[in-house]
C-alpha cells in the first residue's frame, strides 16, 4: 500500500505542478508528499523530479514513468470498480489544452457538463494559442483547430472548419459586396497583423485560368493578402470590429455562424470557399488511454457532432 501511495503521489505532484497543490488536493502537509517522493525515488534509484523552491519539473525518466504510473493506477481503480455495484467510473484528473478563443467559446463550457457527467474526474484547461507540447508538459489531450502537421501523436478529427469572409448588413449596404476575391483590395478588410500566424492569407477556391492545349481546368486554390485601415494581433478584436461594422473579415466558422444565424452578418464570397480544415483533438498515441480521456473524446465528438452546437445554441 505504501508503493501505491507513493505511485498517486508522484503522479498528483507531476500532473498538478507542484507539492503544495497536490498536497492540498489530499489534504495532507506538503512535507508529507514531499517524504514520499524521496521513498519513491530512493526505492528506484533514479531522480523523477527536479525540485526547486519555484517549481517542479520531470526528469526524462520521470516523464517515462509518469505515462506508465497513470495507466497503472487507472487500470487499478477500474479493476475496482469492475467489481463494485456502480461498475467502471472514470477518475483521476484530466489535463486539457485548447486555443484561446476557440476554448473560451467551445471547449470551456463542455468542461462542466463533462464534469457533471463523470464527477470523479477533475479538470485543468489551459487556453492559450501557442502551440503546447502534449506529451512534454504532461496534458492528456489538445484541441486544435487547423491542418495537423505530421506528428508522433495522435489526432481524431472532432468536426470540419470552414474560413468564411463576413461583413455587417450595414457596411455592405453602404458598401456594396465584392463578387470575386480579387475584389477584395477595393474593400477596406480586417486583417491579422504581421506578426500573427495566419501567414498565408486568406484561402480562396477559384476556377482555374485557361489550361494549355492538353490540359484540364478545374479549380485552384490561391491566397491573398488584402489590406485596409485597421489590423490586429488578436482574433476576436478583429471579429469584434468586423461587427461593428469596421471592414470585412476572413473568419472560423465556430466564430461567427450564430452571428449569421442572428442576422447580425453576411457571409461573402462563399462560393469561392476553400476547402475546410479540421477541428482535432490531439494526445499522446498511448496503448492504454485512460477511461476518462477516451471518455471526454467521445464526448467532444458528440457535442461537435451537433449541427445545432455551432449555431450558438448547444
Amino acid at each position: 500500500m505504501d508503493r501505491l501511495k507513493q505511485l498517486e503521489s508522484f503522479v498528483s505532484v507531476a500532473t498538478r505542478g507542484g507539492l503544495t497543490a497536490a498536497a492540498k488536493a489530499e489534504g495532507v502537509a506538503p512535507a508529507i508528499m514531499g517524504r514520499r517522493l524521496d521513498a519513491l525515488e530512493a526505492r528506484l534509484g533514479v531522480k523523477l523530479l527536479v525540485r526547486t523552491t519555484r517549481r517542479i519539473t520531470l526528469t526524462h525518466e520521470g516523464s517515462a514513468f509518469l505515462e506508465d504510473c497513470q495507466r497503472l493506477l487507472t487500470e487499478f481503480a477500474n479493476a475496482e470498480a469492475s467489481v463494485s455495484a456502480g461498475g467502471v467510473k472514470a477518475s483521476g484528473h484530466l489535463r486539457v489544452t485548447a486555443p484561446a478563443g476557440f476554448g473560451r467559446r467551445h471547449v470551456a463550457p463542455l468542461v462542466p457538463r463533462f464534469h457533471a457527467l463523470h464527477p470523479e474526474v477533475t479538470i485543468s484547461l489551459n487556453l492559450s494559442d501557442r502551440v503546447v507540447d502534449v506529451r512534454g508538459e504532461s496534458f492528456d489531450c489538445a484541441v486544435r483547430v487547423g491542418d495537423m502537421p505530421d506528428s508522433s501523436l495522435v489526432s481524431v478529427r472532432l468536426a470540419d472548419n470552414r474560413r468564411r469572409c463576413v461583413a455587417t448588413p450595414e457596411f455592405v449596404r453602404r458598401h456594396g459586396m465584392p463578387r470575386h476575391p480579387n475584389e477584395l483590395s477595393r474593400f477596406a478588410c480586417l486583417t491579422l497583423s504581421s506578426d500573427a500566424s495566419q501567414t498565408r492569407g486568406w484561402a480562396f477556391r477559384v476556377p482555374r485560368a485557361p489550361a494549355a492545349a492538353g490540359e484540364e481546368g478545374g479549380e485552384e486554390l490561391i491566397y491573398l493578402r488584402p489590406e485596409g485601415p485597421l489590423d490586429c494581433s488578436d482574433g476576436q478584436v478583429l471579429h469584434d470590429w468586423c461587427l461593428a461594422g469596421h471592414g470585412i473579415a476572413w473568419r472560423s466558422t465556430w466564430e461567427v455562424e450564430a452571428e449569421i444565424d442572428a442576422g447580425l452578418l453576411v457571409p461573402l464570397l462563399d462560393e469561392f470557399a476553400a476547402p475546410p480544415n479540421g477541428i482535432y483533438a490531439v494526445f499522446a498515441g498511448t496503448k492504454h488511454l485512460p477511461l476518462r480521456v477516451r471518455l471526454w473524446l467521445d464526448f467532444l465528438k458528440e457535442q461537435y457532432g451537433r449541427p445545432e452546437f455551432w449555431g450558438g445554441r448547444a
